[in-house]
Formats: C-alpha cells, sequence, structure tokens
C-alpha cells in the first residue's frame, strides 16, 4: 500500500499533538469542581478528547506509559498513577477516529521485537495508517521487579537492547513485500514466496527468524519517536525517530538541544527535516490574563504539600529554607549554579504570576507544577500564540505536545481560543492535507528493504 501524494502547505506549520494526563498535568488539576476524576477509565471521555483533537485538526493522541506504580504519587503525578493499557487504548481510539495520528507507548526494556512488531503493524492497519511508534527504555527501578528482574538495567544497557530491538522490528515490518500477495483464484497461488522474507536475525541480545505473521503496514516503516536527555536517547532520536519529544523549559537552552539533534540527525544521513522537535507545553488558558492567572491562583491553592523546599533551592542553587514563604526571593546571585539557571525558572515564575515581586511561595508553586518537566505559560490567547510562536519561529521547536493543566476544560479553552488564533497567523493547518501519521509530517513511504535490495541485485547482474 503506498500513499497518495499529498500538497505542502506553503510555508512551515506547527505540529500539534496531545499528551494525554486524564486528571491534567498540574498536580492538583482534578480537585478543580469543573474537573473530570476518572477519565482515564471512561471511554466516553477517551473518545471525546480524541475526537475534539481532530475537530482542531491536531497532528496526534499520544498515550504514554509506565510499567510501575504506588500511591504515593497521588499529590505529585495522579494522571500517571493508573492508566488503560496503551495498545488497547488505541485501538480503541482509531474505531472513533478518521484522520488523527495516534501514537503508542512500547517499552524495549521488558517487551520482545516480534510482539511489538506485530501488535504495531496490526494497529496500522486498523487506524488506517495513522499508528506512530514512542520507544521507551524506561525510568522506574520497581518496573523491573514487575517483570521478574532483580534490577532495572543501566542506561548503557538498555540502549544497546533497544538499539537491536528497534533494528528487528523495521526488518520485521518488510518481511513481506508489498507484491508478496498473487491472490490468483485461477492458478491458486495466494503469495510470492520470493517476496515474503526470513530476517533470520542473531544478535547479542534476540535470536529472531522472521517473517512477521502481519502484511507490510500501510505506512511501510510505522514512525518512531522517543524522548530523553542522554547522549544515547539523543542519539536514538537523532538517528531513528521522526519525532524527538522534549521536556526544555527555557527558550535558550531549547534552542541548544534543538540545535543538537538536527545536527545530529545530518551526521546520521538524513535531512534536519524529517526529524521534528516537540517539547511539552502546559497552556493555562483564559479568555483574559486576569482569568487565566485567577485560574493558576486557584490550581495552585488545591496543591496538598508540606512545602518541602529541598528540591526548589537544589534546582536554583540557594538554601530556602531558612526564607519565610511569604517572603521575597533571596538575591539570586547567591546561586551556586553556573550561568542563568535560578533567573530563568524564577523568571517563568514571575512570567506565570504577572508580576516580578513574587514570594517563596508562588515560585515553589511553580516548581511544583512544572518539576516534572514542561513548560507552563498562562495568559489569553493571543498571549500563549506569541510564547509558542517565539519558540517555533526561533529554531527551539517544530510544535507542540500539548499537555493540559486541567480536564477537559483546559483542553477545550486551547482548542477552543488558541487554535483559531494559531490558524489566523497562518501558523497551524485549517484542513487535513493526509489521512496518515507520516502525511501528517509530510513524509514519505520508503521502500521496502527487501525490494530494494533485489532490485540493486537485478541492476549489477
Amino acid at each position: 500500500m503506498t500513499q497518495s501524494t499529498q500538497a505542502k502547505p506553503s510555508k512551515r506549520q506547527l505540529h500539534l499533538g496531545l499528551f494525554l494526563f486524564s486528571t491534567g498535568y498540574h498536580p492538583a488539576g482534578w480537585r478543580l469542581p469543573e474537573a473530570a476524576t476518572d477519565g482515564a477509565f471512561d471511554p466516553k471521555f477517551l473518545h471525546r478528547v480524541a475526537q475534539r483533537l481532530e475537530e482542531a485538526k491536531f497532528d496526534f493522541f499520544f498515550l504514554g506509559d509506565a510499567l510501575a506504580t504506588s500511591a504515593d504519587m497521588q499529590h505529585t503525578f495522579p494522571s500517571q498513577m493508573v492508566r488503560l493499557e496503551p495498545f488497547t487504548m488505541i485501538a480503541n481510539i482509531a474505531a472513533v477516529t478518521e484522520k488523527i495520528g495516534l501514537i503508542v507507548t512500547a517499552n524495549t526494556t521488558y517487551s520482545e521485537p516480534y510482539t511489538v512488531a506485530r501488535q504495531t503493524a496490526s494497529l496500522d492497519y486498523l487506524s488506517g495508517g495513522r499508528l506512530a511508534w514512542n520507544v521507551v527504555t524506561g525510568m522506574d527501578v520497581r518496573a523491573a521487579q514487575n517483570y521478574s528482574r532483580e534490577k532495572h538495567w543501566d542506561n548503557s544497557k538498555r540502549y544497546d537492547y533497544a538499539d537491536e530491538f528497534v533494528k528487528i522490528v523495521q526488518e520485521l515490518w518488510d518481511s513481506w513485500e508489498n507484491e508478496a500477495f498473487v491472490r490468483n483464484k485461477e492458478t491458486g497461488q495466494f503469495v510470492d514466496g520470493n517476496k515474503v522474507h526470513r530476517i533470520n536475525h542473531e544478535g547479542e541480545h534476540f535470536s529472531v527468524a522472521g517473517p512477521l505473521n502481519v502484511a507490510r503496514p500501510p505506512q511501510g516503516q510505522i514512525p518512531l519517536l522517543n524522548a530523553g536527555t542522554s547522549e544515547r536517547s539523543r542519539d536514538l532520536g537523532a538517528q531513528q525517530s521522526s519525532a524527538v519529544f522534549t521536556g526544555q523549559i527555557v527558550l535558550e537552552l531549547a534552542k541548544t538541544f534543538y540545535a543538537e539533534i538536527k545536527t545530529k540527525a545530518v551526521q546520521y544521513g538524513r535531512s534536519p527535516d524529517e526529524v521534528f522537535i516537540l517539547p511539552g507545553l502546559v497552556p493555562l488558558v483564559g479568555r483574559t490574563s486576569e482569568e487565566a492567572r485567577a485560574k493558576y491562583r486557584e490550581l495552585n491553592s488545591l496543591l496538598v504539600t508540606d512545602y518541602d523546599v529541598t528540591p526548589l533551592s537544589a534546582r536554583i542553587g540557594i538554601d530556602l529554607s531558612a526564607y519565610p514563604l511569604d517572603g521575597p526571593l533571596p538575591d539570586l546571585s547567591l546561586s551556586s549554579l553556573p550561568g542563568n539557571e535560578a533567573k530563568w525558572l524564577v523568571g517563568l515564575a514571575q512570567k506565570a504570576e504577572g508580576r516580578e515581586a513574587i514570594t517563596v511561595r508562588e515560585l515553589f508553586h511553580y516548581f511544583a507544577a512544572t518539576s516534572r518537566g514542561h513548560l507552563l505559560i498562562v495568559g489569553n490567547p493571543e498571549e500563549i500564540a506569541d510564547q509558542m510562536a517565539e519558540w517555533f519561529e526561533g529554531g527551539a521547536a517544530d510544535g507542540f505536545n500539548i499537555c493540559p493543566p486541567y480536564m477537559p476544560g483546559g483542553l477545550d479553552l486551547f482548542v477552543d481560543l488558541v487554535v483559531p488564533v494559531l490558524q489566523r497567523r497562518g501558523l497551524f493547518r485549517t484542513a487535513y492535507e493526509a489521512n496518515t501519521f507520516r502525511g501528517h509530517f509530510g513524509l514519505s513511504v520508503p521502500e521496502n528493504r527487501f525490494a530494494k535490495k533485489a532490485a540493486l541485485q537485478g541492476a549489477s547482474e
């Protein structure tokens, strides 16, 4: 199956996806009177979210995953304590949507290549070519205890394993050439055996014969995505991924990360336009600036916390334990950190509050809302769009992984108020121009490696 040629927009445009946090990204998002608390297990809620995204012409719907949990996450990360298994959920979402891309997460450390190749290829068919695979190696050491392991592997071993894992999956996707199915009723020939290939992989970690028992996916090669800040994760993104998720919150650092991944992609023989950098963004939208900041203060007032400033002190390089919570911030020149790390974080908190004179408590609130790595911005639709445009046009992002601070209202305000502003500015599409995940990003269907090899051999004979 091949993808029809799609017209591309005349200018570069944002790519937008939703990173689903069913109770919202803000730790207290679920406590708002209007917020949903049980959306993670409510199919009607999940369908509504995905369909709203599709109506707004988002590129993708993304579900992350984890393989361990505990009740002590309830005050810091409630949306990630429990959730549905991603392959099951994405299959369900595929059935009630038509065009939006769907990203499924699979952990290479605790999976098998043949299984993941089979599941992803199947979902690509069921979604009509709308699937992408978020490749993760795992961060939670508790996961090992859930998978008969004594310990979670270190970064090097996990990525050695992942590199071989991904290579096998990609070969399995190609193990059936597009022309393998003859389906000749007169002769009785169903397939051309010469176009069905064992991969006969024998590696350090895996032995996989193949072929896959699912035909080549509609997209040929299902797009890969990944996140992470380690050198190995950056290499994986630059070499293999169509999109890289990042948790940068400081514009200057985001520009550096963006340039690094693009440069690495070129070093791996790719065009920098083949890999898209998508930072996480938590837009707290109000119809006015005052309304947005009022909601921000309401959310912060609902935090369940003992105001332990130890992590924040480490983050800005100043021991805050001696300073009153409702007193002014200390002199930032006292920071033990190099560069402007402390000033950058304080500047973001000041911008969220809408004033420079913020207290230790208010800095703590911003830190608590962003400590998991994604940028929270507060404002009216034009202000939110301005900040997105600054990152997009300034070489820090190709789009954003949107993480609404509470659900579903936080998403609705972004879709209803901010997306139209982006569209009026020509920064975001007003209609889908493709029907597949690859198509949304302007990526062509790659040639089958076995067909290409046969063609090269035939040309040389």
